[in-house]
């Protein structure tokens, strides 16, 4: 008899990890499936493939999430997540994977009404549906709350060895983990786009330019931001930053650099034109945020 094969959607937090477990105690073939973007990674769910020993498959998705940041069918969440978007998205990845590589089912540690935006009933309907794996797409943690998928009606997963866990409280998967003896991640979420401060800058930057790519979302991740007319101005906060600031600057930006203990600034113009009276604002900025510098500090200004 053929042993049936899942392909279970990893994020590299706990109710994906559970859901994976949960089908392997049910000697279901599991294999993991993470995305990557520029705005999360594949490094936890790596991590937890290998805790339950199973193989994972990686996607890069960076390019399509962003046109989906930018301009969302279904909108945001409390940030810039565009949540029921993203999982589609992913979900229709993994149709093509279950398709193309012969699994038999997709499953995902989503968990009824723990997100309001996203995992609500109307929206795992909803993902269901326009996703093309309606009757193909289990949910472990909620199973028994929700209608019988195809893999629980032909006998493939036991439905009485599914759960029908619901809300925001982790109380129960944290149980759960516990009693299968797996180390687990704290749950949070693992997108930048969930944290509000993060989400504040990216919106800023999307209201006076469009069309930006992955060098622009790294740098919005790196310290202090500033904006004059379009010109956006970023502060490292210690050395490492100061670094990673000039790795991150492209032709055309400008580097301001202190000949003393302090930020290194990062100009980029996205509108207008650099001036004069703004290097000078720049230079102020610097020592401000720099505690040895004196009336006639030094600066270097790299045009790079």
């Amino acid at each position: 008899m053929k042993k049936v094969k899942a392909l279970v959607l990893l994020s590299g937090g706990l109710d994906s990890l559970l859901a994976a477990k949960i089908l392997l105690e049910q000697n279901i073939q599991v294999v993991g499936l993470v995305f990557k973007s520029y705005f999360f990674d594949e490094k936890e769910a790596k991590k937890y493939a290998k805790q339950l020993k199973i193989p994972l498959k990686v996607i890069n998705i960076g390019k399509e999430h962003l046109k989906i940041v930018k301009n969302p069918k279904y909108g945001y969440g409390k940030g810039m997540n565009p949540c029921i978007d993203c999982h589609l998205l992913m979900l229709k990845k993994a149709k093509e994977v279950m398709e193309k590589e012969k699994f038999d089912f997709v499953a995902t540690g989503e968990v009824l009404e723990e997100r309001p935006f996203s995992q609500s009933k109307k929206a795992l309907e909803l993902i269901e549906e326009e996703s093309s794996l309606k009757g193909y797409l289990l949910r472990p943690l909620s199973a028994k709350l929700l209608p019988k998928t195809i893999p629980e009606e032909k006998g493939w997963v036991k439905r009485e060895k599914l759960f029908g866990i619901r809300g925001k409280r982790r109380k129960k998967q944290i149980e759960l983990a516990k009693k299968f003896g797996l180390e687990y991640p704290q749950p949070s979420g693992g997108c930048i786009l969930t944290d509000l401060t993060f989400s504040k800058k990216l919106k800023e930057l999307l209201e006076v330019k469009k069309n930006i790519g992955k060098n622009d979302v790294e740098l919005l991740k790196v310290g202090r931001h500033f904006w004059f007319d379009g010109i956006k101005v970023v502060l490292g906060r210690n050395e490492k930053e100061n670094k990673k600031l000039e790795k991150l600057a492209k032709k055309e930006d400008v580097l301001v650099k202190p000949k003393f203990p302090g930020p290194t600034a990062l100009i980029r113009v996205y509108k207008g034109e650099l001036s004069k009276t703004l290097l000078q604002k720049v230079k102020r900025l610097i020592k401000n945020y720099a505690k040895k510098a004196k009336l006639k500090s030094r600066f270097e200004i790299v045009f790079v």
